[in-house]
């Protein structure tokens, strides 16, 4: 069986990133996209650490349970200035509070990694580096979601899961991705760039 580590995935899109031109402006983009709970954050932690570069996670940017079909404003606010080296920002929102609670910004720099369900977003794939597709299959990542938030939140997890999985279809995520990752860990990535 062959096995991939959050390190060496990293390590493998960090590669491919600093290959290519820089698209975010003078920087470049990594976004770690896939369902939730396929193991995401974990990889994105990875490769901040590794680049030492900044990692938005998009959990910070909706407005709550049904925020995703909203994001696009909050993207449209951090990426497009960032597109033009200059200052980025967004709004980060306090899920115990149910509200934004500040603003967010963000210098440009050479590389940022942003995290989360539709990150990968179609509207702003020329600005994106690479695309990382994080998959695992849905038991699996209901049950990690269900032990990180708890078991009285299982209704807004399954209602979460169809909507991703509308964005998903509608985007074509995962097909235009640049990099395949077994959220398990228990198979190779799978990259689909030229050489």
């Amino acid at each position: 069986m062959v096995t991939a580590t959050p390190s060496d995935v990293a390590e493998t899109a960090l590669q491919r990133a600093r290959a290519l031109p820089a698209t975010l402006g003078s920087g470049r983009l990594i976004c770690v996209d896939g369902p939730a709970g396929s193991g995401k954050t974990t990889l994105a932690a990875a490769i901040g650490r590794l680049a030492g570069a900044l990692v938005v996670h998009m959990d910070a940017l909706y407005d709550g349970w049904e925020g995703l079909p909203r994001v696009a404003d909050q993207l449209d606010a951090l990426l497009l200035p960032l597109a033009e080296d200059h200052t980025g920002h967004y709004l980060r929102y306090d899920w115990d509070l149910g509200q934004y609670v500040e603003t967010v910004t963000v210098e440009p720099g050479p590389l940022l990694v942003l995290e989360g369900v539709g990150s990968g977003s179609r509207a702003y794939a020329g600005l994106c580096t690479v695309l990382v597709w994080v998959e695992a299959p849905s038991d699996l990542r209901l049950a990690r979601g269900l032990e990180r938030d708890g078991a009285l939140l299982e209704d807004r997890w399954r209602r979460w899961m169809r909507d991703e999985a509308e964005h998903f279809t509608r985007d074509d995520t995962s097909t235009r991705a640049d990099l395949v990752v077994d959220g398990t860990g228990r198979r190779a990535p799978i990259a689909r760039w030229n050489p």
